[in-house]
């Protein structure tokens, strides 16, 4: 096994994880202020998978003796439009998607076949992340603005059902 191929490799994706979970809680924090309940959610799940992902990725450059590089690969980008969001997210699993597809080959080549396994079961997780960010952008076509402000107005609901919303008469 040739195991520092699989090293930079796995880094690689430890890099690329980071910035996703900084970029969909980038989206989770303004999804959340704008009170779209459940596009936040799915961007505060997405980077809780996307964390998970790091760890196991950390865990197998452990058991190769290397060392774990935790820098971000790009920087957060400051979308606040929600079709931008999404469009983003489904850009970012694809790149993914392509790259773990990519670099099981090449953990393959480098007689890395738990590695190779590795970045095939990220395929899966990140083509799932995807589907999610596909339905939600095809509820914004059908729906609309509409598909925004049921969500807020849900959240109105459940603030104001919850005691936080109205006024009091003494």
């Amino acid at each position: 096994m040739k195991k520092e191929k699989s090293i930079e490799l796995l880094n690689k994706a430890v890099a690329d994880e980071l910035a996703s979970v900084h970029q969909y809680m980038y989206f989770h924090f303004h999804c959340d202020d704008q009170g779209y309940d459940l596009l936040a959610n799915l961007f505060r799940r997405t980077a809780i998978d996307e964390m998970m992902h790091i760890e196991r990725l950390s865990e197998r450059i452990l058991f190769l003796k290397g060392d774990v590089e935790m820098v971000p690969a790009w920087k957060v980008e400051k979308i606040h439009d929600v079709k931008a969001m999404l469009e983003k997210g489904a850009k970012m699993e694809t790149g993914s998607v392509s790259d773990y597809n990519r670099w099981a080959n090449e953990c393959s080549k480098a007689e890395d076949s738990t590695s190779k396994k590795l970045f095939e079961e990220l395929v899966a997780e990140e083509e799932k992340h995807y589907d999610r960010f596909d339905l939600e952008m095809d509820n914004l076509v059908k729906f609309g603005d509409n598909y925004l402000a049921l969500q807020s107005i849900e959240r109105s609901k459940s603030v104001f059902a919850a005691g936080g919303g109205g006024s009091s008469a003494t």
